[in-house]
């Protein structure tokens, strides 16, 4: 029954008064502001104060300061009215002519090596379906499409996807990245236990490689020497070229962003080097039609069907 009535109290209108009153200070601002009267408002207020059960301001002599509860309700109506926002901006793009929405996360690797053609050829076909892509470390990729957050998502296929669905999207195969002049720089391929003399260039702690790569070096019972940690594939170009140490990279990044800067790429030769990629959906079948067009073209463009 209380959450009923909560969500009674909780109109739009409500919680524009509500965020007026934390960003004006006073209840006459926040009136004034929303065009209201500041016995409605006050009214409003009140009749919110008593939905959830706490006071939500703190009246002091020089304005109205939030109560923890305030700093929690602050926070939800934020995200809501942010949320009701982009729904009249998408709307708005449906009425211009956009005619399909597909929300989407992926991992570095595959913004990088893959997606940036796979999407162009979608979008050269579907150009009124818009798509909202963000990028997220695997774990979070699954939670992101486990939660409703997003409709699909890529992630490296040793994720734990938690029972989701998953198709086939793109292989891919890990290298060490050095300076040209390094003294492994000439090797035709090599295992990583043997660039545990080296100091490297990790990535993120969230990110794929770089869990894979210090499980590697326990399984060799070595410690691996991590120099420092850079949150993506051009700063550790980078720092190899500065001869910080070097770095493990997909192949295919090393091309577009390595070789320019002068430096060498060895194929790792390790079995977990070769890795896959693979779509994430909560269930196929339930995809919107625009994102189980996405999805299809997705899951069968390395085939090239």
């Amino acid at each position: 029954m209380a959450t009923r009535n909560l969500l009674r109290r909780l109109d739009l209108t409500t919680l524009q008064l509500f965020l007026a009153v934390f960003e004006e200070g006073t209840l006459t601002r926040a009136a004034e502001r929303e065009a209201i009267a500041v016995s409605a408002a006050s009214k409003r207020l009140l009749e919110l104060e008593q939905a959830v059960g706490a006071a939500l301001f703190e009246r002091k002599a020089r304005g109205m300061a939030l109560t923890p509860a305030g700093e929690t309700l602050l926070h939800h109506a934020r995200r809501v009215l942010r949320d009701v926002e982009n729904i009249g901006i998408e709307l708005a793009e449906h009425a211009s002519g956009v005619r399909g929405y597909v929300r989407m996360m992926a991992n570095l690797s595959a913004i990088v090596e893959f997606l940036p053609e796979d999407l162009r050829a979608f979008s050269s076909v579907h150009e009124q379906i818009k798509i909202d892509l963000e990028e997220r470390p695997s774990g979070g990729i699954v939670e992101g499409v486990a939660d409703s957050l997003v409709d699909l998502g890529i992630c490296s296929g040793d994720a734990d996807t938690r029972g989701l669905e998953t198709a086939h999207y793109r292989h891919d195969r890990l290298a060490l990245v050095m300076p040209g002049d390094h003294p492994l720089a000439k090797r035709a391929s090599i295992a990583f236990a043997q660039t545990l003399d080296f100091d490297h260039i990790g990535l993120h702690s969230a990110s794929s490689i770089n869990q894979r790569t210090h499980l590697a070096a326990r399984q060799a019972g070595r410690a691996l020497r991590l120099r420092i940690h850079v949150p993506g594939f051009d700063a550790v170009c980078r720092m190899v070229q500065a001869g910080m140490g070097v770095g493990v990279l997909p192949m295919q990044v090393f091309e577009a962003m390595g070789r320019q800067l002068g430096l060498a790429a060895v194929a790792l030769d390790d079995d977990w080097a070769a890795r896959s990629l693979v779509i994430v959906v909560r269930d196929s079948d339930a995809l919107s039609p625009v994102s189980r067009l996405l999805f299809d073209h997705l899951r069968t463009v390395e085939a090239g069907i």
